[in-house]
């Protein structure tokens, strides 16, 4: 998977077709996309992130890439959030504070391992275990 949106590979796709028709050599258009370029262009759409992808703030997506990088479960920290709220007490932490306000937000960039970052929309995506 890479860091491209799905606008970006029909973007892609779009800037071929039109370097194709500018080539028009009186016959019609050039080269014609072959079969395996269109395999490859909708390998490269399935394989490239959403353009909708979530927006969270960067200590957040630091919390998600700790808890990973120690193979720690998403109820690690939804949990903790659950126990806090048993107990009426509030997260002292400004992140958890976050987490718990957007739970649906933070388990889908989890679940997703990419998001894009609140404050400099930069895209982060976590790399796959091997």
């Amino acid at each position: 998977m890479s860091n491209e949106t799905k606008r970006d590979v029909f973007d892609e796709v779009l800037e071929e077709l039109a370097d194709a028709y500018i080539a028009l050599d009186g016959e019609g258009i050039g080269d014609e996309l072959t079969n395996e370029d269109k395999q490859a262009y909708l390998k490269d759409y399935d394989n490239a992130l959403p353009d909708d992808l979530l927006v969270i703030p960067e200590a957040v997506g630091g919390l998600i890439k700790v808890q990973k990088a120690r193979c720690l479960p998403l109820s690690n920290v939804l949990g903790a959030i659950y126990n806090l709220d048993i107990l009426r007490q509030e997260p002292s932490s400004r992140v958890l504070v976050w987490v718990k306000n957007n739970e649906d937000t933070f388990a889908r960039a989890w679940v997703l391992g990419a998001w894009k970052v609140k404050e400099t929309g930069e895209i982060v995506k976590l790399e796959e275990e091997k």
